[in-house]
């Protein structure tokens, strides 16, 4: 996923892929708005402040043998030597501790070549052990070392009918439970929900992870492109909190992308700001299985990108809310924030997407992402009522007692999304 994000950055910013600029490229050192993502190095290369780590070291050497390879720096691509083994307790307390030192001492060395350092973004599974344990420790580190630096999560979350570990519940609640605290923003994307997008909108028959990861990095590329761009209406990591998270513990929002199109049926389309707009409101094209027409909204963040002016934006928005399939809760009347970049989206060369004019991204705070919780809560029941799997947690340093904590916290989550539902 990282390593598909920078691919696209890359092209973004006229790089290539050993981190020089293309001859061709426009990107100046003037408009050094790319200084946010990228160091420039004393022989005129940029390099990704981005650090890789794993717990093993397969998927890493993909991207040290890959088309990248020269890209990144070596030392920020750090792998131990054995997996967690889909196991919470092996990534936060037993394999993880032995790394972690390395880690956070490398992510130092980078945080101090920041000129302002705005925060963290932090990619990991919610399924695995490595994601979910090490994550979690990592995150409670990056608290104690950084205080009050924002840190923005992407968790990839377990899909609710494919699965690629049995005990995807249990890391998953465990590490929300340890994080809960520490993320001020976690965005969530399902597999499941990206799978169904390829295959639905793409007309990708058997989608590969190469197919996932790259309509991820467009997601994350809206995200941040407000970071690295410039435009009407700039929004930074701190804004997004503001304005989409207004409990601290309510903090997953749900993404939306439009247009996801392949370039065969782009040509047929018009794509205009609200056709776009709505199609951020059809639970066909959100990255989570929930249905946001049994929940409510309490908070709607739109990110514009490409030919879009706020007069278009204005007038979609306004259509948005004679909707009745849309509610907003009644003590959040506004509920819109807007972000326009005048940077249109790039695609990847030989990728699936087309190349449009505009896109948007959507972060919606809504009461419905509850139900994927409850669906995971539901699954951990089931296992925990037999105790199945827990020796293995345990035998890794952990005590029951943190199942249980974990499970409690959970349910005070839920009950917060209800009540937060419920009309005062």
């Amino acid at each position: 996923m990282g390593n598909a994000c920078w691919e696209l950055y890359c092209l973004e910013h006229g790089f290539q892929p050993d981190g020089r600029i293309h001859e061709s490229s426009t990107a100046s050192l003037a408009d050094s708005s790319f200084g946010t993502f990228f160091s420039e190095t004393g022989g005129g290369k940029y390099v990704p402040r981005a650090v890789f780590i794993d717990l093993e070291p397969t998927v890493m050497d993909e991207i040290r043998n890959g088309h990248y390879r020269q890209l990144y720096h070596p030392e920020q691509l750090i792998s131990g030597k054995e997996d967690a083994a889909n196991n919470y307790a092996r990534g936060h307390y037993t394999i993880g501790k032995e790394i972690v030192e390395s880690v956070l001492d490398r992510m130092r060395k980078m945080a101090d070549q920041c000129i302002g350092l705005q925060g963290f973004l932090i990619f990991h599974s919610l399924g695995g052990g490595t994601g979910s344990g090490f994550g979690s420790l990592l995150m409670e580190r990056l608290s104690v070392d950084y205080g009050k630096k924002s840190k923005l999560e992407f968790s990839v979350y377990p899909a609710p009918q494919v699965s690629t570990a049995v005990v995807e519940p249990y890391n998953s609640i465990l590490n929300t439970h340890a994080t809960l605290e520490h993320s001020d923003c976690s965005f969530m994307v399902d597999n499941e929900a990206i799978f169904d997008i390829c295959k639905r909108n793409l007309g990708v028959e058997r989608p590969s992870y190469t197919n996932l990861n790259r309509l991820v990095a467009q997601i994350v590329s809206s995200i941040t492109a407000s970071l690295r761009f410039d435009g009407a209406l700039n929004v930074d990591l701190t804004e997004f909190q503001t304005n989409l998270v207004p409990y601290p513990r309510i903090h997953f929002p749900l993404v939306t992308y439009a247009p996801i199109i392949s370039a065969e049926r782009a040509y047929h389309e018009q794509l205009s700001v609200p056709e776009i707009t709505n199609a951020c409101f059809e639970p066909a094209n959100q990255m989570v299985k929930c249905d946001p027409r049994h929940g409510k909204y309490m908070a709607c963040c739109l990110l514009y990108r490409g030919d879009v002016v706020p007069k278009d934006v204005n007038a979609a928005i306004a259509y948005i809310k004679t909707r009745k399939s849309i509610q907003f809760v009644d003590w959040c009347p506004t509920g819109f924030k807007v972000g326009i970049n005048y940077q249109p989206p790039t695609v990847v060369p030989g990728g699936d997407l087309a190349k449009v004019q505009r896109a948007v991204c959507m972060l919606s705070n809504t009461t419905a992402i509850a139900e994927a919780w409850s669906r995971l809560d539901h699954k951990f029941d089931l296992m925990y009522a037999k105790r199945a799997f827990v020796h293995w947690y345990v035998g890794e340093g952990m005590e029951e007692g943190e199942f249980y904590e974990a499970r409690e916290h959970m349910a005070a989550m839920e009950k917060d999304y209800e009540e937060l539902r419920a009309d005062w």
